[in-house]
């Protein structure tokens, strides 16, 4: 079920863009999962590679308020390669669990997706971690490799 709801999700977003419109506007019709008492966010992220950027966003509640989405958008451009950004779900541990907070935080991706992606998903927190999504995308050729983890394989 959560996967439908995952690629449900997506699919809006896919199709309000390819409609022509923006990738902000699309996620401004969507919020958090309505997975009380966490309200787990929703981070999506978009790579422009003919125009030399990524756009990130998280929609998370306002301090576990169900009535309150907030939205937060970044983009980046001109990103050297080996850096990437991340956006995890949780800050840390609690009840709720506290949705992340500030701006993504700057990677180093190297060259190996395989090993990236190991060692993100083994700095999660045990507890909280259970799903990983990582893209590796040539900005030249727009080919790409992915790699996701789960807890419950």
């Amino acid at each position: 079920m959560y996967t439908q709801i995952f690629f449900s999700f997506i699919l809006k977003i896919y199709n309000f863009i390819k409609s022509g419109k923006s990738f902000e506007s699309a996620l401004r019709t969507r919020t958090f999962e309505p997975d009380a008492p966490n309200f787990t966010p929703r981070i999506s992220g978009l790579a422009d590679y003919k125009r030399d950027n990524i756009r990130l966003s998280i929609l998370k509640s306002d301090d576990n308020n169900p009535e309150s989405c907030q939205r937060f958008f970044f983009e980046y451009s001109s990103i050297p390669a080996g850096i990437g950004y991340f956006i995890h779900t949780y800050e840390d541990d609690g009840n709720p669990l506290p949705s992340f907070k500030g701006e993504p935080t700057k990677v180093t991706t190297g060259s190996d997706i395989t090993s990236f992606t190991k060692t993100v998903w083994d700095n999660l927190n045990e507890d909280n971690k259970v799903s990983l999504f990582t893209r590796f995308i040539s900005l030249d050729s727009g080919e790409y490799e992915t790699r996701i983890e789960n807890k419950h394989k």
